[in-house]
């Protein structure tokens, strides 16, 4: 009986306990949700490299270190007819850049050696590799010359710094200030570089088997984008005008002559011409350029010249896009283009008549952080060639994908992710389409509806807003959307009037009116969920970057249907940034075209600042503390009107951040959760949560 008791007794704790270690498992299984660190989880591929006999892809495969809290590449190569997929290059400090020589047989590459740039060249036939030379300032862009022997590529020559005074010596033992820094150019320093040091970049050549790097443009300006029009002459992008820094976005492509050093234009017009890409057999030159009318915003199109810069002319005239990376075809008689199409990149193939034929879309992917269309692509040679490119997906970042020259046969080939995200719960996108309440002009926006969503009312809402103001956002997979959608927001993303992807017109539409009726167009878009029941009026929340910042400030002054918003790295007053940001003088010249000191009410109308008095909305402010493009400043006039109008308000600023916040993951991670933070702080049904409690 006893043992009868103490058996029942032990099936009793037993059956009591059973319930509890399935808690504690569950307690230790790991969240559903795209937490902060998944961050550190994701896999994206880049800039993949098909070899010229069309049989191996090599891509930089990017992912996230935990303990370098850097965005690290490596090469990975792919067989095309295997789908074999193997680690080529792997590096502490990683690799990029991988370029495959004319006849296959070495690729060159970027990397680091304790800290030290490099460039080497890898043999895939021994799988050995060697620096080419010994570099005291980090190359890019190489090129291979047509015969293999030969890299081309641009690099920084250190110049020397002005100065008016000499300074006596510091005495030994002796702790003075750091010397003093002199500047005389109107562009002293850039986002992501900082203070700029003396010295411009130059062309050089370097014998494939290694030696001393011969330089071979001497110019008072920068030079880039070399070409190899043959094995004598390259050609190099640049502005070697007397009046360059008061015309930022003027170019031309010239000729240098290896032999003597020469260098002549090849194109002469009031406009950029950039980017030479050589024909097969050497007669043309396709480039990428447009007559300036000075307006702020203005499409890129495509043109040919004979190989002396003779019988220059546009083709594919009526193409509706700006045309991005473009590629010869092997034939020599038509040239692959990327370029941005309704929120994703589609290339196409357009002949050297201007015969224009869409061969894929969806390209993309590469931009981890937010849905903006980033993506590439290269081609093989052959008589078969084929496409390798990055395929952006709503649900994944990037994958390498190939396809024909026509189009046909694409599949993906990777799946960098599938080790984590089937697991998860992600978020689903949405399409949506809204008439503006301006004009009816149709305005295309995506939703993330967050796991477990019901069109019922109840959920908040996020408005995310793209900067630029001319680029594009598309359906493509985001981790702050993903993040967003984790803690159960519903988030939204549009291309109002000023984005790039629909037409010139369609982005000229802000010219000289920005921001203003693309305030409409996205009201219209917030209208629009509000109507399905997918959100609740009383819980919208609003943010945005750069342009998406000056937007988002720019909205909270003229509405408080907000509960609360965050303005980050934005535009606040014109009138400064025409003085004082790295594109002063763009933004002076194409974008407000008036002085500040004679019309200084053409950039305060449309600057927030002069409207902070009316806003009643809790904004917070947010900064990267070395961001140059819209400096910390601008931030910081916004935070002190609000202050000084009682509003609620808070100022964080990311150390060490340029203009691109997000650059490291602790950033993406610091940025995206101090949104949501702030967003709580005011969410009206957090706070009645609080009340009942």
């Amino acid at each position: 009986m006893k043992l009868r008791i103490l058996a029942a007794a032990s099936l009793s704790l037993l059956l009591a306990a059973t319930p509890a270690m399935a808690e504690a498992k569950k307690d230790k299984a790991p969240s559903k949700r795209f937490t902060a660190e998944r961050v550190f989880d994701m896999e994206y591929a880049a800039d993949p490299q098909i070899s010229p006999d069309g049989k191996t892809i090599v891509y930089v495969r990017r992912a996230m270190d935990r303990l370098t809290d850097r965005d690290i590449g490596q090469l990975w190569s792919i067989d095309t007819a295997t789908g074999n997929h193997r680690p080529l290059i792997v590096s502490p400090e990683g690799a990029s850049n991988p370029r495959w020589s004319p006849d296959g047989t070495r690729l060159v590459y970027a990397t680091s050696t304790s800290g030290k740039p490099e460039m080497r060249v890898y043999y895939p036939d021994t799988g050995r590799s060697h620096p080419l030379a010994q570099f005291l300032q980090a190359p890019s862009q190489p090129v291979w010359s047509p015969d293999g022997k030969f890299i081309a590529f641009s690099m920084f020559v250190p110049g020397e710094t002005p100065s008016f005074a000499k300074a006596p010596a510091t005495p030994e033992g002796g702790k003075w200030s750091d010397p003093v820094k002199v500047f005389d150019r109107l562009q002293f320093r850039f986002d992501g570089t900082g203070y700029l040091k003396y010295g411009t970049t130059q062309i050089f050549v370097l014998p494939v088997d290694g030696g001393t790097p011969r330089q071979v443009s001497f110019e008072d300006t920068n030079l880039g984008n070399p070409a190899w029009l043959d094995t004598t002459t390259l050609l190099v992008s640049g502005n070697l005008a007397e009046d360059r820094e008061l015309d930022p976005i003027e170019s031309e492509i010239y000729a240098i002559g290896l032999a003597d050093l020469s260098i002549r234009p090849l194109t002469n017009r009031d406009g950029p011409d950039r980017d030479p890409v050589v024909s097969p057999d050497g007669k043309m030159i396709a480039y990428r350029g447009y007559d300036d009318k000075v307006l702020s915003y203005q499409q890129t199109n495509l043109y040919l010249m004979n190989a002396d810069g003779s019988g220059a002319r546009e083709i594919a005239a009526d193409f509706p896009g700006s045309i991005g990376q473009t590629a010869w075809a092997p034939d020599g008689k038509s040239l692959l283009v990327l370029s941005e199409d309704h929120g994703v990149l589609s290339l196409f193939r357009i002949t050297t008549g201007g015969a224009v034929t869409k061969i894929a879309t969806g390209i993309g992917g590469e931009s981890i952080g937010r849905p903006y269309a980033a993506g590439s692509f290269s081609v093989s040679g052959g008589k078969k060639p084929l496409i390798a490119y990055t395929a952006g997906f709503a649900d994944r970042p990037s994958e390498v994908a190939s396809a024909s020259i026509d189009g046909k046969d694409a599949k993906v080939l990777t799946a960098l992710n599938d080790d984590i995200l089937p697991y998860l719960e992600m978020a689903r996108v949405e399409e949506i389409k809204v008439l503006s309440s301006h004009d009816g002009l149709e305005i295309e926006a995506w939703v993330a509806l967050p796991p477990g969503f019901k069109a019922d009312g109840s959920f908040p809402m996020i408005l995310e807003i793209h900067g630029g103001p001319f680029a594009m956002y598309g359906p493509y997979f985001a981790s702050e959307i993903q993040r967003y959608a984790a803690e159960g927001y519903v988030t939204v993303w549009s291309n109002p009037r000023g984005s790039t992807g629909y037409g010139e017109d369609f982005a000229q539409a802000i010219d000289l009116a920005y921001p203003g009726y693309d305030y409409d167009d996205l009201m219209s878009v917030v209208d629009e969920l509000i109507r399905r029941n997918y959100v609740s009026q009383d819980r919208l929340f609003v943010t945005g970057g750069s342009g998406g910042g000056i937007l988002t400030a720019w909205i909270v002054t003229k509405t408080d249907r907000f509960a609360a918003a965050v303005s980050a790295k934005p535009v606040i007053n014109w009138y400064t940034m025409a003085l004082a940001a790295d594109i002063a003088q763009l933004v002076r010249r194409h974008w407000i075209r008036a002085d500040p000191w004679s019309d200084p009410d053409a950039f305060l109308k449309r600057s927030p600042i002069s409207y902070v008095n009316q806003v009643t909305t809790p904004t917070m402010l947010l900064v990267g503390e070395e961001d140059f493009r819209t400096p910390a400043w601008e931030a910081e006039q916004f935070y002190t009107g609000l202050k000084m109008n009682g509003v609620e308000t808070a100022l964080i600023r990311i150390p060490g951040a340029p203009h691109n916040i997000t650059s490291r993951p602790s950033r993406l991670i610091a940025q995206t959760d101090n949104v949501m933070g702030w967003f709580a702080k005011f969410d009206p049904a957090k706070k009645d949560e609080e009340k009942a409690e």
